[in-house]
């Protein structure tokens, strides 16, 4: 039989060396490196079982395919759980061991990618705890080494999840003002009325449950960074007094008499897109400009390609690790599935799939069944339909009318980003997706209203 496989795989172009023992196979290994190991449960000397265990502990990145008689199913299932990659009932098809092999294989190239992603970060000098070393994320590592030690006000941007929080926090460590306190409010979390005393403080009285005076989170920030998160849902009312603040640099306690200074860094974040909001008439042109010194747009995780395996193999060992399991990386299968899902909810959503899976995990890799349906299910929808039959095809205008429709949906209907991507001004935009029936005519003016 072994025999019969070195010749047959030797066919199909696998370099093949044998071993007629368990002791033997493992001096092979110790002399040249191999990718995949195939084995026998029941052999003379050393078992199947331990050979196993002994290449998992001593080459962890090799992948072991074990074969067993039909009747030995609990053997091979024993062996998944000390580390094989996969098992082959005897007697062995040469397709179905052709086929394992080239996933052994390509689990393998995967897991070296990882790791190689995991040096070159460990190596790259990126920025605070960000993780990635894709194009797009380099070039947001430039421009946040650029301005860390600049007092300008900075605007970070970018879909909801794609750690604009993180940036922030980033940010303040590597400047001029870490030694002073990191302040932030969600604007979007709190009614009007509660979001101003937050922001600028109150006097004693000032209202009904005031009974003493409290310092609002500008005064809190003093020798600090303010960070501001979804300044875009700050209600129009207060945006007035928040521009006032930002020029003057002092607030005025509500119901209070006297103004209080403050030297904070302000670091806003939004998810929206703010010239629109502008048109709409719902956010200043002027608070625009003043918070828009310096912008950083993070990319959505679709856009970061292989960041995705590295962000996760970094959330798996967090994981990991606070629930005491042993978790060695990602399945063949699982890995492809990441790369090839579209991450609406980005990093947060990755974050959640992969603490999901640790808990679910049975084995020391993460399975493609221990990831959430909407990721192991998940199948890339196309733009266009190719088709032979003539009377499927659509006219020209249909195409470009779906894949505006496409591009508008995919960067969450943000109007700015969909015309830098389809190359046309936010007007030619505007009335594509009127026409397409994606927006309504009265939804947004062609020009920023009066302020």
């Amino acid at each position: 039989m072994r025999d019969y496989l070195v010749a047959a795989l030797t066919k199909r172009g696998y370099d093949v060396t044998s071993a007629a023992s368990g002791d033997a196979a493992l001096e092979r290994l110790a002399e040249s490196g191999q990718d995949v190991v195939v084995t026998d449960l029941e052999m003379s000397g050393m078992h199947g079982l331990a050979l196993c265990e002994r290449i998992v502990s001593g080459y962890p990145d090799l992948s072991v395919i074990v074969l067993t008689a039909f009747g030995s199913l609990e053997r091979a299932v024993a062996a998944i759980r000390v580390g094989a990659y996969d098992f082959l009932t005897k007697p062995v098809h040469l397709d179905a061991l052709a086929i394992a092999l080239a996933r052994a294989v390509e689990h393998r190239r995967l897991r070296e990618e990882v790791k190689r992603l995991r040096r070159t970060s460990e190596a790259w000098l990126g920025f605070g705890d960000l993780v990635g070393e894709s194009t797009a994320m380099r070039a947001v590592y430039d421009l946040l080494s650029r301005i860390a030690d600049s007092n300008a006000t900075v605007l970070i941007t970018g879909e909801s999840g794609t750690g604009k929080e993180v940036v922030a926090r980033s940010l303040h460590r590597h400047g001029p003002r870490q030694a002073g306190p990191f302040v932030a409010v969600n604007c979007a979390a709190m009614p009007e009325t509660l979001l101003e005393s937050e922001l600028f403080g109150h006097a004693k009285g000032a209202f009904t449950d005031a009974r003493s005076a409290r310092t609002g989170l500008f005064v809190q920030a003093h020798s600090g960074t303010l960070f501001l998160d979804e300044i875009g849902e700050l209600p129009v009312a207060l945006q007035a007094k928040l521009l006032r603040a930002l020029q003057e640099r002092v607030v005025r306690p509500v119901g209070g008499n006297s103004e209080v200074s403050f030297d904070a860094h302000i670091v806003a974040a939004t998810n929206r897109d703010l010239e629109t909001a502008i048109e709409d008439g719902r956010f200043r042109q002027d608070l625009y400009f003043r918070i828009n010194v310096i912008q950083v747009e993070l990319p959505p995780l679709r856009a970061r390609g292989a960041d995705v395996l590295l962000l996760a193999d970094t959330f798996l060992r967090a994981f990991a690790a606070q629930a005491h399991k042993a978790i060695r990386g990602l399945s063949t299968d699982a890995s492809e599935k990441l790369l090839s899902y579209a991450w609406p909810g980005n990093v947060r959503e990755l974050s959640n799939a992969m603490e999901r899976a640790v808990a679910l995990a049975r084995f020391e890799e993460i399975q493609l069944d221990d990831l959430p349906d909407r990721v192991k299910l998940y199948r890339p929808s196309q733009v266009l339909i190719v088709a032979d039959d003539p009377a499927e095809f659509v006219p020209l205008e249909e195409v470009e009318r779906r894949y505006v429709l496409r591009v508008f949906e995919a960067v969450q209907r943000n109007r700015s980003r969909a015309a830098r991507i389809l190359g046309v001004d936010r007007k030619t935009l505007r009335r594509k997706l009127i026409a397409s029936g994606a927006i309504s005519p009265d939804e947004g003016a062609e020009e920023p209203p009066e302020l």
